[in-house]
């Protein structure tokens, strides 16, 4: 008999595995299977000694053991990989903390180099300036001294007579802003007189020269035709207040031709002739045609006789501005256009327009360009008192440098 109360035999101790490793299913599947026939064969035997571990069991832990030793392996393989990447993330960090660093240094230097080009073109110009304004400020004081000096030459070496030369410089300067601003021929040749009067009470036979440039120009002032412009201006003004008052011209017809009247002879023998002569005759009691050799000029409309006359105004305020702008050509076509509409649409045979052409002639024959002469007496003048004025600071300003 056996004993039932005879302790089994133990059970193989299996290492489980570590949380988190995987454990294949079919394996623990067979350890359980063994261990119920291990049992139910200690149950059924009566034999009280202990069995020893089977195969099975000792193949199952071996294997357990190389699937932990794998999957220490792969996790290690894991864990080098993933700390491998890790170390690499932090490298290529590390070489972008050290680009950006490298960039800002670069536009650091770029600013600072910006800068120090800015300072120093600052100072560049600064310095100029100052040295400008320096070159400016010893001018005015050469200016200035140069200024005294030559007063001072003014006060000491003045002739008693030299205002005459200056005098006649002023005349003869205001001459030729009389002559070539104002026009004034008769202004300017009074001035020039009055200044050849100044030089020649000096009695200075060095400015012989001096005078000779004198007369000639107050002989080409005086050769200059004198232009009554305000005169031309009056008679064009009274010209277009006539305008109304001229009658127009009807309508002209060149003279009809008079026609040759047949006459019937006496002699028997005619009678063709006489026939067709007389059957002429009663035809033109019926029909009768004139022949007119010419053109014919139309009437102007009643509209038309207005922009006439205000047109043929214009063109005298034309030439009216003309005078005064000394434009020959302009006056000229102006007056010639005006002849030529009083001569198409007003009755020529009228005496009033007779009269209005006649003036319009007369006064298109005038000459109302001014030549004006280069007075040449300006510059000996300015030589001349230039001269002097050197000659008495010549002596001054060599005792001042010494």
């Amino acid at each position: 008999m056996t004993d039932n109360n005879q302790p089994s035999p133990q059970k193989p101790q299996q290492t489980s595995p570590q949380s988190g490793d995987p454990v294949d299913k079919s394996d623990q599947a067979k350890t359980k299977q063994t261990e119920r026939k291990a049992d139910s064969t200690s149950h059924a035997n009566s034999p009280k000694t202990v069995n020893p571990p089977t195969t099975t069991s000792v193949s199952s832990s071996v294997s357990g053991g190389s699937k932990l030793a794998s999957i220490a392996i792969v996790l290690t393989v894991l864990f080098s990989g993933g700390l491998t990447l890790h170390m690499q993330q932090q490298r290529a960090d590390h070489q972008a903390q050290i680009g950006a660093l490298r960039a800002e240094l670069n536009q650091a230097r770029s600013t600072i180099n910006t800068q120090l080009g800015e300072a120093k073109e600052q100072a560049i110009t600064a310095t100029r300036d100052i040295a400008t304004q320096a070159e400016l400020l010893l001018n005015q004081q050469k200016q200035s001294v140069d200024s005294l000096h030559l007063a001072l030459a003014e006060i000491q070496g003045r002739r008693p007579n030299d205002w005459l030369l200056a005098e006649a410089d002023y005349l003869v300067k205001l001459a030729g802003r009389k002559l070539y601003l104002e026009r004034d021929i008769e202004t300017a040749t009074q001035l020039v007189q009055e200044a050849d009067l100044r030089v020649a009470e000096l009695n200075d036979p060095s400015l012989t020269s001096l005078r000779r440039a004198l007369r000639h120009d107050i002989a080409q002032l005086q050769a200059i035709p004198i232009i009554d412009r305000d005169g031309l201006v009056l008679r064009l003004m009274s010209l277009q207040q006539r305008i109304d008052q001229l009658p127009l011209a009807n309508a002209l017809l060149p003279e009809e031709a008079q026609p040759t009247q047949p006459t019937v002879s006496e002699d028997i023998a005619d009678w063709k002739t006489n026939l067709r002569t007389s059957l002429q005759a009663f035809a033109d009691n019926f029909i009768t045609f004139r022949v007119r050799d010419g053109q014919a000029i139309p009437l102007l409309s009643p509209q038309q006789h207005l922009y006439l006359r205000e047109n043929l105004k214009a063109k005298l305020d034309t030439a009216i501005k003309a005078v005064y702008s000394e434009q020959q050509d302009i006056y000229m076509l102006s007056l010639s256009m005006a002849l030529e509409w009083s001569n198409d649409y007003f009755n020529r045979y009228d005496q009033q327009v007779k009269a209005f052409t006649h003036s319009l002639e007369q006064l298109a024959e005038q000459h109302i360009q001014l030549d004006t002469p280069q007075l040449t007496a300006q510059q000996p003048l300015a030589d001349v008192i230039r001269e002097r004025l050197r000659r008495s600071v010549a002596p001054i300003m060599t005792e001042g440098q010494q």
